[in-house]
């Protein structure tokens, strides 16, 4: 990655799961990272990741246009992570995305980069994918220059994704909602350096939209039995008949439910690139496979608490 030295770059969300990749590529290319969101404190643990003087933090809420304004004045590139679910999507997928858009513009910002998501469509079943589409549309209309990319599902060590599911396959029955759905996932230090790349050179990657995907295409099932080959866990996959996700999904609304309305709708479709946009390709990027790094993490799921940290070779599929 080229040495940006003179580069300040705003990440809101850059103390989340992806952010902390992104300010960490960030850093590593010689820029100054500027961290906003509601808590920083929650942003602190990329200090590690950087020399002194090289990062800072901001409170900051997306939706309030002043706020936005304020964290962004003397950046030369803005990264906006920012996603929810529940009440707050469409003033943060829209709303927030517009403010953010709008002061980059009147600021003079050289480069904004939006993180959106596979499936955003105004047609979408799901709300999230409809502000999230909408959302979008805020920041071409105010930031036509802005890369836009659409990762599938997002994998990683501190994800919510693998995590769960080696936790659940200590049971002696593992359910699969959704079991036939099919996903691309791609590798979060992957997707990181795509979104540093993206804020820092512009003129290689403004303007364009990307949809961002791992090496295989993977079933509900399949993501499930590649997490269990890892771990060497033995539960017997149980898939549930989509009457029991709809049913469950309509409990959603209940504190600690394990699926939302939403997220059931957002599950009615598969979570791959379309084709239609370049992908981890166009950054030169080759994508990382789930079983070439999932063991670094999952180990301590292991069955007996030990780990062989063996590679498994997983056969990719189209």
């Amino acid at each position: 990655m080229i040495e940006r030295a003179e580069e300040l770059v705003t990440v809101f969300g850059g103390g989340g799961f992806i952010g902390r990749y992104v300010c960490e590529f960030l850093m590593k290319s010689g820029a100054r990272v500027r961290v906003a969101q509601r808590n920083p404190r929650q942003a602190y643990i990329i200090q590690p990741l950087g020399k002194p003087g090289q990062f800072g933090f901001e409170r900051a809420d997306i939706s309030d246009a002043g706020s936005v304004r304020r964290v962004i004045h003397g950046s030369s590139a803005v990264v906006n992570l920012c996603g929810v679910f529940g009440a707050r999507m469409h003033q943060v997928h829209v709303d927030g995305a517009r403010n953010v858009a709008e002061a980059a513009q009147d600021l003079g910002v050289k480069s904004l980069v939006h993180i959106s998501a596979i499936n955003a469509s105004p047609n979408s079943e799901s709300g999230y994918g409809r502000t999230k589409a909408a959302g979008d549309a805020a920041i071409r209309d105010a930031f036509p220059t802005a890369s836009i990319l659409r990762p599938s599902l997002v994998f990683g060590p501190e994800d919510d994704l693998t995590n769960r599911f080696a936790g659940l396959a200590k049971l002696p029955f593992l359910p699969v909602i959704a079991g036939k759905r099919n996903f691309q996932p791609v590798y979060v230090r992957d997707l990181g350096k795509a979104i540093a790349m993206a804020a820092l050179e512009p003129q290689r990657f403004g303007g364009q939209t990307y949809e961002i995907g791992g090496p295989q295409t993977m079933s509900m099932v399949e993501l499930h039995k590649a997490i269990i080959e890892i771990t060497g866990q033995k539960p017997d996959i149980l898939p549930l008949p989509d009457l029991f996700g709809d049913l469950l999904s309509k409990l959603g609304w209940l504190p600690g439910a394990p699926l939302t309305r939403d997220q059931w709708m957002m599950l009615q479709r598969d979570n791959v690139p379309s084709g239609q946009f370049p992908g981890l390709e166009a950054f030169g990027i080759k994508p990382t496979p789930l079983a070439a790094v999932a063991y670094e993490w999952l180990g301590r799921f292991h069955r007996g608490g030990k780990f062989a940290g063996r590679r498994i070779n997983l056969t990719a599929t189209s």
